[in-house]
């Protein structure tokens, strides 16, 4: 009995041992399967993951833009709402009055005394017997054209001045004009016509002032053009020449807007009007009013 036991359970154990090694193969190759089932299902999990935490993040940041720009524009407008009230609270800023109309008068220095008016060329009376000197008085307008000389130099202004002045040598003068014929045919000084003696001078030219922004300024005329015009005409009946003008001077603003000032300038022509010399010196003073 017990050697039967033996035999069978030998037969047992035999046969256990030929299924295991037929099932171990299959066994063994599913748990592989199923490590690597788990293995994918959990990399596949962390990219899921990963792939939610990038969403997020993503959203974050374009909620931190969303408030960033909307700070920004905060700032814009407070910004903006800050300067408006500045200007609204500011006091009006007028702009400075720099051009001036002029009122300008005194006393002229003529190098030569007047010549007379000839007759048909011949000088009936060569000289008006005028003294050198004169009065003359007229006006002139200031255009300011900059305050820096052309970006060249601060608080130094320039301008352009357009003036016209009348000069008064002598009353009544005799001048020759008047001829008559006689019976014979020849003409000859019936009668001695009188006339007063003047000068009109028309004048353009560029002024520098110094020290711009205070009350008193000084001045230069560097060069400027004249247009001398004389009454009685010369001997050949010419009553026009042109010449320069240099002058310098100074201004004081007394009040606001009206200036008083003086000034010196030396006129002089290339030429004479067929004799007559127009070169002269003018000293004087003048009151402006700025615009």
């Amino acid at each position: 009995m017990i050697k039967k036991t033996k035999i069978a359970l030998s037969v047992a154990t035999a046969t256990l041992t030929l299924a295991g090694a037929l099932v171990s193969p299959q066994a063994a190759a599913q748990t592989q399967a199923e490590a690597n089932a788990k293995k994918t299902a959990a990399l596949q999990s962390q990219v899921e993951q990963m792939a939610t935490m990038m969403e997020a993040m993503q959203a974050e940041l374009s909620r931190v833009k969303t408030i960033a720009a909307s700070a920004a524009d905060t700032t814009k407008v407070q910004e903006l709402d800050q300067w408006m009230a500045s200007m609204k609270n500011a006091p009006v800023q007028v702009a400075p009055k720099e051009h001036a109309f002029i009122v300008r008068g005194g006393w002229m220095h003529f190098n030569d005394s007047r010549d007379g008016t000839g007759t048909l060329g011949n000088n009936v009376n060569p000289n008006f017997g005028a003294d050198k000197d004169a009065f003359y008085y007229g006006g002139a307008i200031d255009f300011n054209m900059n305050n820096d000389f052309f970006g060249m130099a601060d608080g130094v202004s320039f301008g352009i001045e357009l003036g016209i002045e009348y000069a008064h040598l002598a009353d009544g003068k005799e001048n020759g004009a008047t001829l008559v014929t006689n019976a014979a045919g020849l003409t000859t000084n019936a009668a001695v016509e009188q006339a007063d003696v003047n000068q009109l001078r028309v004048s353009a030219a560029p002024k520098i002032k110094f020290m711009h922004g205070s009350k008193l300024r000084p001045w230069l005329i560097p060069v400027g053009l004249d247009i001398n015009i004389i009454s009685p005409p010369s001997s050949s009946i010419t009553v026009l020449n042109t010449g320069m003008q240099f002058g310098a001077g100074v201004d004081y603003e007394l009040i606001d807007n009206v200036i008083l000032g003086l000034d010196g300038r030396y006129h002089w022509a290339p030429d004479d009007i067929d004799g007559v010399d127009t070169d002269a010196f003018t000293l004087g003073g003048f009151v402006g009013f700025k615009f």
